[in-house]
């Protein structure tokens, strides 16, 4: 067995006492080291996609691919989209705009290797429960020490049984913590809306245009046909010759019936 190994056994009891039942005055006596050991980082990429549906305030609708309406809550000021090489804020954005949110996470697992290790002089032991070390400020306090916990003495290894009142010890505890740092990257770019499309050109342009009054046809009238000129005035001058006559035969009686 190592030397590492058998000391960190020793470390567990040592460090909890320490730190539980002496934590003042003695801290300065426990020194501490920390490394970071990283392995292979996994890279995923997320990329959603969508179109701004409403802006009101720094609240944004946007609908995505699936059809679903996302809601995006209070919006902060420092969120910028790439639009056309422009970075525009939560009020620059329009409705019909597009989106596209590129959503990069970095997972690397780390493994955080925490080392305690506090060095004194055997005072007393209490096989197997408990030792009193002498610290190197002076101090004395009592470890705890748990079941099975091997010893290296001078090199060589021993339980609690073989303590003695005077050797140097020192108890280390190694802690490796496996964790996993996740760092997210999120990178927004837009696009303005589409121009509207121009009409087929099968169909035509409806122009809406004052309409101008019809100009006079040239075809004129067709006048009606003249009768062929038949009649002659001589019925005529008969009518007024029997007029005349009429008119002197009544002359004539007047005057006779004034004389009588």
């Amino acid at each position: 067995m190592s030397t590492t190994k058998r000391n960190a056994r020793f470390s567990w009891s040592a460090a909890i006492i320490f730190c539980l039942l002496f934590a003042v005055g003695v801290s300065a006596q426990v020194k501490t080291g920390t490394a970071n050991t990283s392995g292979q980082p996994t890279v995923e990429t997320q990329v959603e996609r969508g179109q701004v549906v409403t802006v009101n305030g720094n609240d944004l609708i946007v609908k995505m691919e699936d059809g679903a309406l996302r809601h995006f809550a209070n919006v902060p000021e420092s969120a910028k989209v790439t639009v056309d090489g422009k970075e525009l804020g939560i009020h620059d954005l329009k409705p019909g705009m597009k989106l596209e949110r590129t959503i990069t996470t970095t997972a690397t697992p780390t493994t955080i290797t925490t080392t305690q290790t506090v060095t004194g002089t055997v005072q007393q032991v209490m096989a197997p429960n408990s030792v009193t070390l002498r610290l190197e400020d002076g101090t004395t306090q009592q470890f705890n020490i748990p079941k099975g916990q091997k010893f290296t003495v001078d090199g060589q290894e021993t339980d609690a049984f073989g303590l003695r009142k005077g050797m140097q010890i020192s108890a280390t505890k190694v802690v490796e913590e496996p964790q996993t740092v996740v760092e997210q990257q999120k990178q927004v770019r837009g696009s303005m809306p589409p121009p509207p499309e121009p009409p087929a050109a099968d169909q035509p342009i409806l122009v809406a245009t004052a309409q101008a009054p019809a100009p006079p046809s040239s075809a004129k009238a067709e006048e009606p046909e003249k009768l062929p000129a038949t009649a002659t005035p001589i019925p005529l001058l008969g009518l007024l010759g029997l007029l005349s006559v009429v008119s002197g035969a009544g002359l004539g009686v007047r005057r006779s019936l004034r004389r009588a």
